[in-house]
């Protein structure tokens, strides 16, 4: 069944259904989609959590293996499949299949993936799961309705802005939501501080909120990267790593865009036009000059390759490899430029 957003409360309330589907391109609404279910099922008494990460030469047994792990003393979980691509294999499609005819009330399941294309949506297969699962697939906002996505958010937070503030805003981040929650964050600091009530801000303040950012940013560097800017890409990373800006953040924005790349160049490499692809998947004006060149620089296989070694170096962060993150991150982005480095040739 599809679901709109405002339909996901009421559907969880009557438990309809056992498996929902999130499929977009914007992290931060899919993230706060899931964490709504998350929490219902918490609620429910699902006390455990079990992730996969579907990534190319996932073992699905895997995932079939753990939800068929029946035991009379066993607790409710939640089975987390997060696709890296819409379109499971043969395999996956198989497992998500036997899953749906077993039908344990004891397992949920909660799969995330990227935007689903028309081609998966017409299949056989997916006509047949559809219908007993809850699919909501969640749309970018695009720039006419993204101020309103901002009052509102700011109004949760007892902030109320007029609209020249409002204009600031919206342009300030570019329709990427996780660097507009960071500035609303920043503008919350400064309602807190000021009053207990809700607090009016004019362009004045919020540009004054604005210049106090850091010198540099995540976006700075991810833009320069899929510009193929290597000594801006360089210099950013310089300036990030002094700001002790935790590498994880870097490595999140930088794998979020490579993911959202991977369809653009699938279509680019299928003969669509560089434009006509980014109107399609809704590329701000301010950004097309560097995801065009993206685009066209890097071939879908580049892509993978990246994301593979963004993998290790989520291990090096983490401390499960003697790898050092700023290095690798600094190869990554060269990689994204389109230069040929050893740790692509090793993560490939």
């Amino acid at each position: 069944m599809k679901l709109k957003a405002e339909q996901l409360s009421r559907t969880l309330k009557s438990n309809s259904y056992r498996i929902y589907w999130l499929a977009g391109d914007e992290p931060l609404l899919l993230q706060e989609t899931a964490d709504a279910i998350r929490q219902h099922y918490r609620d429910e008494g699902f006390t455990e959590r079990e992730i996969f990460y579907i990534e190319r030469g996932f073992k699905w047994e895997n995932f079939t293996q753990s939800a068929s792990n029946l035991s009379l003393f066993a607790e409710k979980k939640v089975f987390e499949l997060r696709l890296s691509s819409s379109k499971p294999d043969e395999s996956g499609k198989q497992a998500l299949q036997e899953f749906i005819d077993k039908a344990n009330p004891d397992n949920t399941l909660l799969i995330t993936s990227p935007k689903l294309e028309a081609g998966l949506m017409n299949t056989k297969w997916f006509k047949a799961i559809e219908t007993k699962i809850a699919l909501l697939q969640i749309w970018p906002i695009n720039k006419d309705g993204l101020s309103n996505w901002l009052s509102q958010r700011l109004l949760r937070e007892g902030i109320s802005a007029d609209a020249s503030a409002m204009q600031l805003l919206s342009d300030k981040v570019e329709g990427n939501l996780l660097a507009a929650i960071q500035e609303i964050e920043k503008l919350k600091l400064l309602a807190n501080k000021d009053s207990s009530t809700t607090i009016n801000l004019d362009s004045k303040t919020v540009m004054q909120v604005i210049a106090d950012s850091s010198r540099y940013n995540v976006y700075n560097l991810v833009d320069a990267a899929l510009a193929g800017d290597v000594t801006r890409c360089e210099k950013i990373l310089i300036g990030l790593k002094e700001e002790g800006i935790f590498p994880l953040q870097i490595l999140g924005a930088i794998t979020r865009e490579l993911r959202l790349l991977v369809p653009m160049i699938e279509k680019r490499q299928q003969g669509q036009g560089v434009n006509a692809i980014m109107q399609a998947h809704h590329i701000w004006f301010n950004r097309k000059q560097a995801v065009g060149a993206a685009i066209q620089r890097l071939t879908a296989h580049d892509v993978w390759r990246l994301l593979d070694h963004s993998r290790l170096i989520d291990q090096a962060i983490k401390g499960m490899s003697s790898l050092d993150p700023w290095n690798e991150l600094s190869q990554l982005t060269l990689g994204m430029c389109g230069q040929r480095t050893a740790s692509m040739q090793h993560a490939g």
